[in-house]
């Protein structure tokens, strides 16, 4: 099942289920394997309203994330593997299905900040729930750190890339 004691996951799972959208959790422990690769998995099958279902892997964020000398906002870095596998999976589940980023926010920062006017309470604390299609997010996405090979979308663009999933 999920990583529930994720709590990221644990509220999109919550948000999900408050608003009667048909989901299906994938368990963390089994890893496909095609071609002999291990293939990252995703978190949830998403059945939209519109007909296409999302393949969905959740990205925990603070919102603002905060370092000794600044606090961030829109944090949305991902691992090139993420990308890698949420490719994969999509081409085989095929027409109908389509790989998407939620960046799962937990909101920190004053109420004037927050990424979106959609907030869900869970176990006492905050979210917003951001999407963004894999395939755009990729298109944008520029190096972060080699060494932990992730990339990020600037700031800006994401705002303009990244929708509530309320609205997506």
């Amino acid at each position: 099942m999920a990583r529930r004691h994720i709590h990221y996951e644990a509220a999109f799972e919550d948000y999900l289920r408050s608003q009667g959208i048909a989901y299906i959790p994938v368990d963390e422990r089994r890893k496909a394997i095609f071609a002999g690769a291990r293939v990252k998995s995703f978190d949830f099958l998403v059945y939209r309203k519109t007909g296409e279902t999302w393949l969905v892997d959740v990205k925990g964020r603070k919102f603002p994330y905060e370092s000794p000398n600044h606090k961030r906002y829109w944090e949305n870095w991902v691992t090139t593997d993420d990308l890698d596998g949420l490719k994969q999976w999509q081409g085989v589940f095929g027409e109908g299905f389509v790989s998407t980023i939620v960046f799962a926010y937990h909101l920190l920062g004053p109420e004037s900040r927050q990424p979106t006017p959609y907030v869900h309470p869970f176990r006492g604390e905050y979210y917003a729930f951001l999407a963004v299609r894999a395939d755009t997010y990729e298109q944008h996405a520029r190096g972060r750190s080699a060494k932990w090979q992730t990339v990020t979308v600037p700031a800006a663009t994401f705002r303009q890339l990244a929708k509530p999933i309320q609205a997506a």
